[in-house]
């Protein structure tokens, strides 16, 4: 597995030769020593995207679209490579990274590799004898921190449309999990990307991260994170005004009323939080009940939550692999003490799981608790297979509840009354509502949040506008303009 940064087109060590040992969060045995980049290093990989840019921007949209294309048959063809390395780095079921992240990866850069010669400027009808049109320019160089949370999934996310746009590139992946962003690099570099225009950092957050937000020659900066840290990501790119998209956290409400389908919505809303072992912004952590199925649904979703298989991510029948650090597990083990504070009640799991293989790792059994809305567990972001779990008896009771965070990302309903599933998704503050469903993404469909979400979008059309700037040209055609200052 490659473990040093990618610059310019190769793989080099960092410049004081600091490593940082990545772990397997199954046993927390080291993986590998993974170079860790410095300031010196940020300033050598902004320098090459900054060389490469010229060229990379000027290059027929169709030809880069094709790389694009190459990168996404290369990713397909060593599937099951990039598929295991995933699971060991982050502790993602190979279930999933199998079926879910690896061809989500794929399917982002053909996506995007379709779409670089698809965006098109605008003619604007303005006054009498001029063509006034609107050009879209790539940014520059662009500055990208992807979490540990997806990274390949995420990798896809940010680089493939900043590169359909004409821009070049410089990623930090977080350094608890970057070997597949790195293995990634290396088929680009297999497939002809030119150098420069992409480069990998990987590095601490608060040294790596920090100054890439900070450089003078980036024009923008992607994040994908905590709000926390989005927040300082501001005031870092603040020096050169640079571009900000910002993605954070969430605090998702997922309702289900009385007329629901029960069994499909206990379904649905155990993959809305325990996928990924909840560790993701969109996570279903809110479970909303009307009283009249509460019960029920309380005690089917227990009971399902009991059965789901927790093991080593790297065995294929695993559906709950480990949290990504020891570090994580216990900040979501904390909210159990948090909950019981609070007057909740642990209705399942809230523990490690006692089987001794697992006694190394980094492993929560999938937690239910009972809480009030205004509740901490109701009100942080735990990350984890957390879930609190209210009730309403009224819609407007559901919709307050719903908005009441101050995050905005994703949120979901269960219900067969068309009318109010429409009104219900109009009026929840989130920038993505899934009915009868949770967590459905596509590279076509717009993704992200409002309030402290964050703002800008990921995937389709909208992204592109992200990574583009407008340009508005005038042509005096036929206009008989007379001189402003006649003499």
């Amino acid at each position: 597995m490659q473990t040093q940064l990618f610059i310019n087109g190769k793989f080099v060590p960092a410049e004081d030769g600091a490593t940082l040992p990545v772990l397997n969060p199954h046993d927390n045995s080291v993986i590998a020593n993974v170079a860790m980049a410095g300031k010196a290093d940020i300033d050598k990989a902004v320098a090459a995207a900054k060389k490469a840019f010229p060229k990379w921007a000027r290059m027929a949209a169709m030809d880069r679209g094709r790389l694009l294309l190459k990168l996404a048959d290369a990713i397909e063809a060593n599937a099951d490579e990039l598929a295991r390395l995933e699971s060991m780095d982050t502790g993602h079921p190979l279930r999933d990274t199998r079926n879910l992240d690896v061809p989500r990866t794929a399917v982002t850069f053909r996506y995007f590799g379709g779409m670089a010669d698809k965006l098109e400027g605008t003619v604007i009808p303005v006054e009498a004898g001029f063509l006034n049109y609107m050009l879209r320019e790539p940014i520059g160089v662009v500055g990208q921190v992807v979490p540990w949370n997806f990274p390949l999934m995420f990798t896809s996310w940010k680089m493939a449309p900043a590169l359909a746009a004409g821009n070049c590139i410089v990623m930090k992946p977080a350094e608890l999990t970057p070997l597949a962003t790195l293995r990634i690099a290396e088929l680009m570099a297999e497939v002809g990307f030119p150098e420069g225009v992409v480069n990998i950092v990987p590095g601490l957050g608060h040294i790596a991260g920090q100054y890439l937000a900070e450089h003078e020659d980036v024009a923008k900066i992607a994040f994908t994170g905590s709000t926390a840290t989005g927040r300082r990501i501001v005031q870092a790119s603040a020096g050169n005004l640079k571009k900000v998209q910002l993605e954070l956290g969430g605090k998702g409400a997922n309702i289900v009323f009385g007329d629901a389908n029960v069994q499909a919505a206990v379904n649905g809303s155990a993959f809305a939080i325990f996928h990924n072992q909840g560790q993701a912004c969109i996570a279903g952590s809110r479970l909303v009940l009307h009283k009249s199925i509460a019960d029920e649904f309380t005690e089917r979703f227990a009971r399902l939550a009991a059965s789901i298989k927790i093991g080593d991510p790297l065995d294929p029948t695993t559906e709950l692999g480990p949290l990504t650090s020891l570090q994580h597990r216990d900040k979501v083990l904390s909210y159990v003490d948090v909950a019981l504070s609070e007057g909740g009640t642990i209705i399942a799991g809230g523990k490690v799981p006692s089987r001794p293989e697992l006694a190394n790792g980094c492993y929560v059994e999938p937690t239910i608790v009972s809480a009030k809305p205004t509740d901490r567990v109701s009100q942080e972001e735990v990350f984890g297979p957390f879930v609190s779990v209210t009730t309403f008896e009224t819609d407007e009771e559901a919709l307050a509840i719903a908005n009441g965070t101050e995050y905005g990302l994703g949120g979901g309903l269960w219900t067969n009354n068309l009318t109010r599933a429409h009104q219900i998704a109009r009026d929840m503050k989130s920038g993505m509502v899934w009915i009868n469903c949770y967590k459905r993404v596509n590279p076509a469909s717009p993704f992200g949040g409002v309030g402290k979400s964050g703002y800008g979008r990921e995937m389709g059309f909208e992204v592109m506008r992200e990574y583009t700037q407008a340009k508005s040209v005038w042509v005096n055609v036929d206009a008989n303009l007379q001189p402003y200052y006649p003499r």
